[in-house]
């Protein structure tokens, strides 16, 4: 398994594109996989014929495992087809366990199964004895989504301790079997899972509160030509987060990261697959039409999964825009660790009240929008979300 982005301790093969006994040849996609960020293919490193396929369809497993082999046709491996043991592994002299058992082997403390440090980190942060976790990886790994299910039962009073599981098993009262399945159930697709722990671990991670400003487009409706909205309420938002720096950073535990450049994250629906969040990097040094054209790239890229790594991770600020399918109000989920998210909704004609230069009030028909923004109260207030708002109100309703 590659190592897609830094960030990344696992992934998932979602297909083989390639069967043991065909030729491959060297930067050929043979297989595809998915991690919490990107959909991306994993080209053959050498050429030669597919031995054997290690790891199947819809299993995850650590970078850096092994997941087929290539006969070179010299008679050996490459030197590269094992991966170099991660600091927290056995030594080189102990021999790795040659059945598909849970490892005796730990973290290099001698106790509990090896996990990646992603899931180590979770588990102290939590507070999680992780020999408790019920492993679903290989050899009895404890994976993330493993955590994340353990800690959602622990938080739901559902996870009893060992001791108190072996009374109630003692005890005339027994669990009851769990429900069979409905006729027709369909399994969520890794994307779909990957969205799931994501929003779930956000709204378990971050204060959520969400600020409404009615913004009049008709500036915008008359500069855009063929573009749409978006650019230019990105270009704005980019303008009203200079003015209101704190709005463009990542809370990573108690520590607020406050950046000077503004990676915009524009979320992009992949219809029933779900949505990715591509990030425009150095927004700030664009145009509305550069914003377009970037944009487009990335939207276009992300529906026929070209999207690099580099692509998804970074962003400091994202908008997301329901409104293009018709949407009028939302509350958008924050797209961690960022501590704030703006939704752009539908621009509609509505009759509003307007006052002209004299002070007459009037009643005319506008092109008018909600922007609807979720922050996070641990590190903003709901003075600030107001005015950021009203300056990003402000400078579309003053477009020149």
């Amino acid at each position: 398994m590659p190592q897609p982005g830094v960030s990344v301790a696992e992934g998932t093969v979602t297909a083989w594109r390639k069967q043991p006994g065909d030729e491959v040849a060297a930067d050929e996609p043979i297989a595809d996989i998915e991690t919490d960020k990107i959909e991306t293919e994993i080209p053959a490193p050498v050429s030669g014929r597919l031995k054997e396929i290690l790891v199947e369809p819809g299993t995850t497993v650590d970078v850096g495992t092994v997941l087929a082999t290539i006969d070179t046709g010299g008679g050996a491996a490459p030197e590269d087809a094992e991966p170099e043991p991660g600091p927290s592994e056995a030594e080189p002299s102990e021999p790795e366990p040659s059945e598909p058992e849970p490892s005796g082997r730990g973290n290099g403390d001698g106790h509990g199964p090896f996990v990646t440090p992603v899931v180590r980190r979770m588990a102290d942060e939590h507070d999680v004895d992780i020999s408790q976790v019920e492993g679903s990886g290989r050899r009895g790994r404890v994976t993330k989504k493993d955590l994340l299910a353990y800690l959602k039962q622990r938080d739901e009073g559902e996870a009893a301790p060992p001791a108190a599981k072996a009374l109630h098993m003692e005890s005339p009262y027994r669990e009851e079997a769990p429900a069979p399945a409905a006729s027709g159930g369909q399994e969520l697709s890794t994307m779909r899972k990957r969205i799931a722990e994501h929003m779930v671990r956000s709204l378990r991670t971050a204060a959520h509160c969400t600020t409404i400003v009615e913004a009049d487009m008709s500036r915008i409706e008359a500069a855009r030509g063929k573009l749409s909205y978006l650019p230019f309420v990105a270009r704005a938002t980019i303008a009203a987060l200079r003015e209101h720096p704190t709005l463009n950073a990542t809370l990573d535990g108690d520590r607020l990261t406050v950046h000077e450049e503004v990676h915009l994250g524009i979320a992009v629906s992949l219809g029933e697959e779900g949505l990715i969040v591509p990030v425009v990097r150095d927004a700030h040094e664009l145009s509305e039409e550069g914003l377009a054209t970037r944009i487009r790239d990335l939207a276009e890229r992300a529906r026929s999964k070209r999207l690099s790594p580099e692509d998804v991770g970074g962003g400091t600020f994202t908008i997301t825009n329901p409104g293009a399918a018709g949407s009028l109000l939302a509350t958008p989920i924050i797209n961690q660790p960022q501590v704030a998210i703006l939704d752009l909704e539908a621009v509609v004609k509505r009759p509003v009240v307007v006052t002209d230069d004299a002070g007459r009030d009037s009643i005319a028909i506008r092109p008018m929008t909600y922007l609807c923004m979720s922050w996070d109260h641990r590190a903003l207030d709901g003075m600030l979300a107001a005015q950021f708002l009203s300056t990003l109100k402000g400078r579309l309703e003053s477009w020149a």
